[in-house]
């Protein structure tokens, strides 16, 4: 895949620990799979509302893909289509920017960044 940036979805509370500490290690899910999950931008507004529908206190990062280097893969998940995972840590380094992704009045999450259009959401 050629998709310079990705995005990663995580507790607030999460990301404010990772900037301290310099590293994110991933949520408990991510370290139970082994992987950080990552989505392409035409890909995480889907990836949120399976796997975060409802949930509050979200950040949403935005991540240089070529500044993770090796340790970046592109695998095939749901119905095949290749999601970036990152083997190892995540440097907060490698985040460009980084936003609260409240919830709507509908219940879902409001992104930033046009990701919504992007997604064809």
């Amino acid at each position: 895949m050629n998709d310079s940036v990705i995005y990663h979805v995580c507790k607030a509370e999460e990301w404010v620990t990772a900037r301290r500490a310099g590293q994110y290690p991933g949520s408990s899910q991510d370290r139970s799979d082994g992987f950080i999950h990552f989505s392409t931008a035409a890909q995480v507004v889907e990836s949120v509302a399976k796997h975060r529908a409802g949930q509050e206190g979200l950040v949403i990062l935005e991540v240089d893909a070529p500044a993770l280097g090796a340790a970046l893969k592109w695998e095939a998940s749901r119905g095949g289509a290749l999601f970036p995972h990152l083997y190892g840590a995540l440097s907060p380094g490698a985040v460009t920017r980084f936003a609260p992704l409240p919830l709507g009045a509908a219940g879902r999450h409001v992104f930033p960044w046009g990701l919504d259009a992007k997604a064809g959401a």
